[in-house]
């Protein structure tokens, strides 16, 4: 088999192996790369006057479990904290992906929307899936679209290097 033959087999087996998975990847990619542009995916940041947050953490779960759309009940539903000073808010996210969005020193809900940028990287990186699918799929994509990328890149450059010689 001579090493054309075999290239081009590479490139078509390996591209029809990792079609589904690239188009996943490059879908959600974009729609991460926008996410900002879009409140669907994101919500946007709201901001307040003061900076100093001066609200403890007792006072933010209160103010959390009054809104009834994130339904948390205890530290247990909140995904994460995000300060934000230099705006002066907290982002509190729930488990069930509500983002709500408090002043920083007076507690006040500034914006409650549900955050759907979390799920699409979920999906982008293959944890959607299985927790290890980023392992065990997404790293033998990337592994197997590098050895397309290379023999795409040799089959372009064969025809070029063969009418060099024939000059």
């Amino acid at each position: 088999m001579s090493f054309k033959k075999t290239n081009r087999q590479i490139h078509k087996w390996g591209s029809i192996v990792i079609a589904l998975p690239l188009l996943i990847v490059c879908v959600t990619g974009i729609l991460l790369l926008v996410k900002k542009q879009f409140s669907f995916i994101q919500p946007p940041t709201a901001k307040s006057a003061t900076v100093a947050p001066t609200l403890a953490f007792a006072d933010i779960l209160s103010i959390a479990k009054s809104v009834e759309q994130a339904n948390i009940t205890s530290w247990q539903d909140i995904d994460r904290l995000d300060v934000r000073p230099t705006k002066g808010i907290i982002k509190i996210r729930s488990e069930n992906d509500t983002e709500i969005q408090i002043d920083s020193a007076t507690g006040e809900v500034l914006h409650t929307a549900v955050r759907r940028s979390d799920f699409i990287e979920s999906i982008h990186d293959g944890t959607f899936f299985q927790k290890n699918a980023n392992l065990w799929l997404m790293l033998p994509v990337a592994i197997a679209f590098l050895l397309i990328l290379i023999t795409g890149v040799i089959m372009f450059i064969n025809p070029l290097i063969s009418k060099n010689k024939r000059r």
